[in-house]
């Protein structure tokens, strides 16, 4: 394994950690469009384009967003009740 590869795991290894021990769902939220950027850069530190593509998609993307709408409807749904 050549050392870009060995740091893109380690980069990956973190950023999941983070996203695991973050206590704030927008925090987490955040964290986990950059854990999957993280993804992006290891596939194509693998030489996975077709993969790296389909995860900025959905990790990089598609997933935040969904995260970010829901957090922001609960939260509305929760000043409604007040």
């Amino acid at each position: 394994m050549i050392p870009l590869q060995v740091a893109a795991i380690v980069l990956v290894g973190a950023g999941g950690l983070a996203v695991v021990l973050a206590r704030d769902l927008l925090r987490q939220a955040l964290l986990n469009s950059f854990f999957g950027l993280q993804l992006v850069v290891l596939f194509l530190v693998f030489q996975a384009p077709d993969v790296a593509l389909s995860a900025l998609a959905v990790g990089g993307g598609a997933a935040p967003l969904v995260i970010l709408a829901t957090l922001a409807k609960l939260r509305a749904r929760e000043e409604k009740r007040r």
